[in-house]
């Protein structure tokens, strides 16, 4: 493989791995076994028929529970251990088409785990917006859509690696605008379910209310005052 085809698998695999892992192996290796592509020889394991049925199984639990409102963010909750080594894992394996050197390895990690983790936070911030809605067809929409773009960004890396690459680049600057005001939603929605169901009220609203306390007790006291000289 050329150094342009190896940066954009690279990219590829950790920020597929950060979406789902268990089709981006499964693809990679199907393709890898079946002589669509050639991979690099330290990814060459994941054409092993234990791996690929290890995915696939992995990959069809997943396919449901990733579509249940609620199990969906459990599910991705757990993840958060797995995709993003994962990433960094088989992004240094697909550096190794290189035959780079030791500090090259670690910067592939360090790339590897900080794409896959921003494919995942992306993916799961946008599933606990999408859960705040009662009905579970934008679930089953958004995970379709995963499931579709792991596969087509896994083909075009292979096959287009320059647009793969410059697709990467404008995600990155996507989630850089993105994530803040997810999170944000988030924590809006975090305040409202407090509200439902009697949690803690906000510090702002904790510090508004003693106002309002401490001024009722300076005009009872005025009105007291007024009282008595009379």
């Amino acid at each position: 493989m050329e150094t342009i085809d190896v940066i954009a698998l690279t990219l590829g695999v950790a920020w597929a791995s950060g979406i789902n892992l268990y089709a981006a192996i499964l693809v990679l290796g199907l393709m890898g076994a079946g002589g669509y592509t050639q991979l690099p020889e330290t990814l060459t394991v994941l054409q092993d028929p234990l791996v690929l049925m290890a995915a696939g199984i992995m990959y069809f639990v997943e396919f449901f529970a990733d579509k249940i409102p609620g199990v969906d963010t459990g599910w991705d909750a757990i993840h958060t251990f797995i995709r993003i080594p994962a990433g960094a894992m088989l992004a240094v394996g697909a550096a190794q088409g290189l035959e780079i050197n030791q500090a090259a390895e670690l910067a592939a990690a360090l790339l590897g785990g900080s794409l896959a983790a921003t494919s995942h936070l992306t993916k799961a911030s946008t599933r606990v917006v999408l859960n705040a809605s009662p009905e579970p067809v934008t679930n089953w929409t958004a995970s379709f859509a995963e499931d579709l773009a792991v596969i087509g960004g896994l083909w075009t890396a292979l096959n287009y690696p320059i647009a793969f690459i410059a697709f990467i680049i404008l995600f990155v600057l996507l989630a850089i605008w993105l994530l803040p005001k997810l999170w944000r939603a988030i924590k809006s929605i975090i305040s409202t379910l407090r509200g439902w169901f009697g949690g803690r009220p906000d510090p702002a609203d904790e510090e508004s209310t003693s106002d309002g306390i401490i001024e009722n007790l300076i005009e009872a006291k005025a009105e007291e005052k007024k009282l008595n000289d009379r």
